[in-house]
């Protein structure tokens, strides 16, 4: 690892205060009351997707458009603003298996290409899942030539990833705050197999890095890419790793993307998918119930506007009411 491993005292400094609620928008970023919020309540900001119900043009969303309910409670909406110009400040880590099958760099050129269409807004990373950990082979940088250097080719070696949700609860612990990229998201490029669950609905490590990611305020993405080894062409294992991917990006906000169980034939489709959605994100701020303790807390983010979804994480950091 480069600068996450080296800079770990740091980061470890870091994690202690977002577990105290200071840390900044990464940990679902606790702020001062905005415009629009009542008095003397603390409000909360998370990122949300728009995306058409139809066609291919997203509408744009209106601060009064917009509603954030717990429950049955519609909360105060503080703010809401495009993540366009000044607030487009996004941390983009591109995630790769390292026990993918070895004909993931047939997709390099295309991963290279989505990197170069990239915002200048947006610093890229780029990492290796292995034994549960991340290998960072580039930090977050503007230089996409570097990027793209950084892709190499997988080990390709069974069990190469423990667990690719072993890794996301790892990285979120060490990822660091960053005011000026309020946006933190991943594309993972995985089979999405647990080894370490032996199949079925619930698997407490997917849940697990749900809820770690939810508290970082981390929206995932992910490629299917078929894994070496026997898992790699067992229907039954591709059936709940693309299970436990869908679950993973529907509820921090993001998407799954594969068609079946076979391999992409081209990643493109894809990406530019993904790079629609970023282009049509928001900043939200808006004001929680009062609570006794910290915590996650289930929301809802919808809106009345025609022809357009909101999406979100389904749960996010509350902390306690100082009220």
């Amino acid at each position: 690892m480069q600068k996450f491993r080296r800079g770990l005292p740091a980061v470890l400094a870091l994690a202690a205060l977002a577990a105290v609620g200071l840390a900044a928008f990464f940990h679902g970023d606790v702020i001062a009351a905005q415009q629009g919020a009542p008095a003397g309540r603390a409000t909360v900001q998370m990122t949300v997707s728009a995306e058409p119900r139809k066609g291919d043009d997203t509408p744009m969303v209106n601060r009064d458009d917009v509603m954030a309910n717990e429950g049955r409670d519609r909360d105060t909406v503080a703010n809401w603003i495009p993540a366009l110009g000044d607030h487009a400040g996004l941390e983009l880590l591109i995630l790769v298996d390292d026990g993918s099958s070895l004909d993931l760099p047939s997709h390099f050129t295309e991963i290279r290409a989505f990197m170069q269409k990239q915002p200048a807004s947006t610093q890229i990373a780029v990492g290796y899942m292995r034994f549960g950990m991340v290998e960072m082979r580039q930090d977050f940088t503007a230089d996409r030539v570097a990027a793209g250097k950084a892709l190499r080719i997988p080990m390709g070696i069974a069990g190469a990833n423990t667990s690719p949700y072993f890794t996301l609860q790892d990285l979120t612990k060490k990822w660091p705050s960053n005011f000026t990229r309020p946006r933190h998201e991943i594309l993972m490029i995985t089979n999405g197999i647990d080894p370490n669950y032996p199949g079925g609905a619930g698997d407490p490590y997917v849940t697990e890095a749900i809820g770690d990611l939810q508290r970082a305020g981390v929206q995932v993405y992910s490629i299917y890419e078929p894994g070496a080894g026997h898992a790699g062409h067992s229907f039954w294992r591709i059936n709940w790793g693309q299970s436990y991917l869908s679950q993973l990006c529907d509820e921090t906000g993001g998407e799954s993307y594969y068609i079946g169980s076979a391999p992409a034939v081209a990643f493109a489709p894809y990406l530019d998918k993904l790079s629609h959605q970023l282009q049509h994100q928001y900043l939200l701020t808006f004001a929680p119930k009062p609570r006794a303790q910290s915590g996650l807390q289930p929301i809802r983010i919808s809106t009345e506007a025609p022809n357009v979804d909101l999406v979100s994480a389904d749960k996010v950091f509350v902390p306690a009411s100082s009220e």
